[in-house]
């Protein structure tokens, strides 16, 4: 499995802001419901008020040690591949992975629920009864990492400037978020619009706190290496831009001992390492340059983990379970391209992709298809429409395909020969019948053009899916290149939509809402550096993401969700890829972890530890 734009499995730090307004009404105590230690979605939570630690970690895990890793995680401007930048939270520049990691949020999240916040640096919030106003009741004496406090007033600065400055995808996330006034050091208000999205006071609650006197001294909306002040449970350490960045715990951070925060945050330094290389990378952990690697290649899954470090057991391997929805991947087409714009082209080029030839030759039949973009949940379409996703639909009838009325779309299976004839006859008579016909031996379109397009990647490792693929399309006329530019090329184009077809993949919390703006919504495929790559700008699509914004339930919520999808996968906007509901991971034997794996996270390193007795018989062994 590539992992180009994975932004879901990796979880999104979803940043959200307001504004500091003097007029910003205050709603009186008696009218606000009473304290919480916690929030959600629909208000449910696991752990009670006096919680001692989340059920997951091992709150006597030691603390110490390195853990080192190619990281899996990508927020922003962030890049796989490389880093120029320390600031994550603006479009210029690649970011470097980890920086999250320094600093700190008014709640953070409990990994074994679907989307339950409890508090950090807000000790507790209540909340107006229409749901409009929260006011969040900051913890005394927290400070950022050099000595300063932090207050309400620096929650308040960091909302205004991430609305007004931030990411393209933190502003398009937070429009229904209004304000934020620190009415005193200890108590911040957020206000929201009428109508607001359910999961905006999550994201909110989850934004990063900036300190308001260092950016009175330094512009937030530039790169820089100039490591910012934080107050996170780590800090920036050593780093050597593009290659490696290292983060040094706290020793005496002010959260370490919160029930959020007991048994997590045990390794005294975080290092992420950079290649531009898969093959390099993975001679890298042989060589035990870092050490942790979560595999997403099937075949180096397959057929490379037989070095001595892993036959002699110095080397762990292990299959770690995702219950998270493991979402959408596949080669998404730009539809602002005329050329693209014709769903029945786009049909054609799904019944050219062989799959099961793919999955058998170059992943050791590793991976299920992806048919939905709600794929290993509940929330994806299945069979004929209920007569719940029936009301939702009727009242588009006409403006949709209707096949959203029946079956839902599904990617068809080939034989496994890798040139499947009667599918690609089938595509061949889907492009006769619109127009697309032969001419000189090219396909050309309704107008005599020529069709050609141009794969998008950032590094070589996914060529030879490609090349099929590519040769398929031959076969119906089509031309058809692959491109292959640096990391950082590749990052400013995806982000200017400067492509014809490029791999990305996504996936969605448990409890989508708002985030389903960035990928889906009209507002969102005209905005630079938003995750709507295909393009998609449909009245239809944005008035049922309204619909699952404003479910009051979760049934509700699944039901507008098997919507959405019957709409979306007949809109043949991407060609599916595959999945699997698991994490392959590799490790040295130096690590410990809890019994328990928290069910919608990976759980390392965050409750993993640094095993000194495994380490010491380690070395010893050479």
């Amino acid at each position: 499995m590539t992992d180009i734009c994975k932004v879901t499995r990796r979880h999104t730090l979803a940043l959200g802001a307001g504004a500091l307004a003097s007029t910003l009404a205050r709603p009186a105590l008696a009218q606000e419901g009473p304290e919480r230690h916690g929030i959600s979605a629909f208000g449910d939570l696991k752990y009670p008020a006096a919680f001692k630690h989340f059920d997951y970690i091992d709150p006597n895990a030691p603390k110490g040690g390195t853990f080192s890793q190619i990281g899996s995680n990508r927020v922003f401007n962030q890049n796989f591949l490389t880093f120029n930048s320390l600031n994550i939270f603006i479009l210029k520049g690649d970011g470097a992975q980890g920086m999250e990691l320094t600093f700190a949020s008014l709640m953070t999240r409990a990994a074994d629920e679907p989307d339950a916040l409890y508090g950090l640096a807000a000790r507790a919030v209540r909340i107006s009864p229409d749901g409009l106003a929260y006011r969040f009741l900051m913890r005394p004496g927290i400070t950022f990492h050099d000595g300063s406090p932090l207050t309400a007033h620096d929650v308040a600065f960091s909302l205004k400037i991430l609305k007004e400055k931030g990411h393209p995808i933190a502003q398009q996330l937070l429009r229904d978020f209004v304000g934020a006034e620190a009415t005193d050091d200890a108590t911040v208000v957020l206000t929201f619009a009428p109508k607001r999205a359910r999961d905006v006071p999550l994201f909110t609650a989850s934004l990063p706190i900036f300190s308001r006197e260092y950016y009175s001294k330094h512009a937030f909306d530039e790169t820089t290496l100039e490591p910012p002040l934080g107050s996170g449970p780590y800090q920036v350490g050593r780093f050597d831009t593009g290659r490696f960045i290292e983060y040094e715990r706290v020793k005496n951070w002010w959260g370490a001992e919160l029930p959020t925060e007991r048994g997590q945050n045990n390794f005294d330094v975080v290092r992420y390492e950079f290649y531009r290389d898969r093959d390099v990378a993975f001679e890298g952990f042989t060589s035990k340059s870092y050490l942790f690697r979560e595999e997403f290649t099937s075949r180096i899954w397959a057929t490379r983990y037989d070095f001595p470090a892993v036959r002699d057991g110095r080397v762990k391997r292990d299959t770690l379970p995702d219950d998270t929805p493991s979402g959408a991947q596949g080669w998404f087409f730009n539809t602002r391209r005329d050329k693209l714009k014709d769903k029945r082209l786009r049909e054609a080029f799904i019944y050219a992709f062989d799959f099961e030839w793919t999955n058998k030759t170059l992943m050791y039949g590793s991976y299920k298809r992806t048919h939905s973009v709600f794929e290993n949940s509940d929330m994806m379409a299945v069979g004929k429409p209920s007569p719940q996703e029936l009301e939702l639909l009727e009242p588009f009838r006409g403006k949709v395909a209707d096949e959203v009325f029946g079956e839902p779309f599904v990617p068809p299976v080939s034989d496994g020969s890798g040139q499947d004839r009667a599918l690609l006859r089938q595509a061949n008579t889907v492009l006769q019948e619109a127009g697309f016909v032969i001419k000189d031996g090219k396909r050309v379109t309704p107008q005599g053009e020529p069709i050609s397009v141009e794969f998008l990647l950032d590094e070589p490792s996914f060529q030879p899916h490609h090349m099929p693929f590519i040769k398929n399309l031959g076969t119906l006329g089509i031309e058809a290149n692959l491109r292959i530019v640096d990391p950082v090329q590749y990052r400013k184009r995806v982000d200017d939509f400067d492509f014809d077809l490029t791999v990305q993949r996504f996936g969605f919390s448990t409890t989508p809402g708002d985030s389903l703006r960035i990928f889906f919504s009209s507002q969102a495929a005209a905005m630079k550096g938003s995750q709507n790559l295909a393009g998609i700008s449909d009245p239809v699509i944005d008035a049922l993401i309204e619909k699952i914004i404003a479910a009051d339930n979760r049934a509700s919520l699944t039901m507008a969700c098997r919507a959405l999808d019957r709409v979306i996968r007949s809109g043949r906007y991407w060609v599916p890829h595959w999945y699997k509901a698991s994490h392959w991971v590799a490790y040295w034997d130096v690590f410990s972890r809890p019994a328990t794996k928290p069910r919608y996270a990976r759980g390392a390193p965050e409750t993993w530890w640094y095993d000194r007795d495994k380490a010491a018989k380690l070395e010893q062994r050479g």
